[in-house]
């Protein structure tokens, strides 16, 4: 297998535009290109694009009727009528919209393929992660769901066991859903709890259907948890689950908003624990999946400070150059931020944090601690059904 790493870019991903005032502004997918090439990770992978995903591919996923509604949305958008999730607030019909998306997912679908093929280990799209889109719906931002597609076009490909983990503040539901009778997919989402947050899924006791018990995996944290909570929560899960189900793919999303700025939710991480968990992945792919990687972006809404260099750890993870932490940020890119933005972009490649945690098993269990207690939830939910110890 290549050692090489693969970077999806097409500057066009940026025409998936909600229009002004909404919160995932496409300006922090050309910021984070702008800081990957101002770092010179560009250089350290090969940056490469595909073409927009066909109808075939979308439809393993998504309903044949949902993509002629999309499609319809995106030739009149003022006929858009919340229909099929198309012309609400959170998805606003836009001319570009189908076209669009299905550049994205074609971003992510083509990465996976790569990956497989072992045309290369590591293949990142941090345009993708548009994880709540569901077979006949759109959700929560998100039109198709590439992060799906990709691990639906895995299976095609003749993968037997792809593990998917998010780490979006926000519950991984259209995975979860497309994939919730499927014994071939372990889905993990760690996410702010549904009590507190958007889409109110995503609790312990959603394990799977009968033929696939224990095929999907939710920790739902407490509102306010922080880096110590968050990486606690992380190691207590993930790891043996993924060790346990033995994937020849691991596919990880890697939404920003968990971060303490983001405007959309309410946990308090910062960049260097989400670039821990980042290099956390890796390690597991390498471990258990013979190094295959398919890295998502995600949510994220904080689009200068924190979304670029979140995503920026991310693609020198996968390309093998780590960025270290107290990295100057290019004053070049500096510059561009304010020209776009007219915002003071971040100076440094960390929060100035060194995030520390204890270990689940090791400093044992706190019956008073929230946050332990939803980590015993999800272990006493799916462990066993994995021959696992709660």
């Amino acid at each position: 297998m290549s050692g090489r790493a693969q970077l999806m870019w097409d500057e066009a991903v940026t025409g998936y535009d909600f229009g002004p005032g909404h919160p995932m502004d496409p300006v922090r997918l050309a910021l984070t290109m702008r800081l990957v090439e101002a770092l010179s990770l560009d250089r350290a992978l090969r940056v490469t694009a595909a073409r927009p995903a066909g109808e075939s591919t979308l439809r393993l996923v998504h309903r044949e009727d949902y993509i002629a509604a999309v499609r319809a949305a995106s030739a009149d958008p003022a006929s858009a009528d919340g229909s099929y999730g198309i012309g609400t607030a959170d998805v606003p019909a836009f001319p570009a919209m189908h076209d669009a998306s299905a550049l994205i997912a074609g971003q992510s679908v083509a990465a996976a393929e790569a990956v497989w093929s072992g045309e290369v280990q590591h293949a990142v799209n941090f345009a993708g992660g548009l994880h709540h889109a569901m077979p006949g719906a759109a959700s929560g931002f998100c039109v198709y769901n590439d992060a799906a597609l990709a691990v639906a076009r895995l299976l095609e490909l003749g993968a037997e066991r792809v593990v998917y983990v998010d780490v979006d503040v926000h519950h991984g539901d259209g995975v979860q859903a497309a994939f919730w009778e499927d014994p071939r997919v372990l889905t993990i989402s760690l996410h702010e709890h549904p009590s507190t947050l958007f889409p109110q899924t995503g609790w312990p006791e959603e394990t799977g259907a009968p033929s696939a018990e224990g095929g999907a995996v939710n920790v739902a944290l407490p509102a306010g948890t922080g880096d110590a909570g968050w990486l606690r929560a992380f190691h207590a899960v993930v790891p043996e689950l993924v060790a346990a189900f033995r994937p020849q793919v691991l596919v990880t999303q890697h939404g920003a908003d968990t971060h303490f700025e983001d405007p959309l939710a309410h946990l308090a991480v910062s960049l260097d624990a989400q670039r821990l968990i980042a290099a956390a992945c890796h390690s597991l792919a390498h471990e258990h999946a013979d190094g295959r990687w398919v890295a998502l972006g995600g949510g994220g809404y904080a689009v200068v400070d924190v979304v670029p260099r979140s995503w920026a750890h991310l693609v020198a993870i996968a390309a093998g150059a780590p960025v270290a932490p107290e990295t100057a940020v290019p004053e070049e890119w500096r510059a561009e931020v304010y020209r776009r933005t007219r915002q003071l972009g971040p100076q440094r490649m960390t929060d100035s944090v060194r995030p520390e945690w204890k270990d689940f098993v090791d400093s044992g269990y706190d019956p008073g601690d929230r946050l332990d207690q939803a980590i015993l939830a999800t272990r006493r939910a799916v462990f066993p059904a994995h021959g696992l110890l709660p």
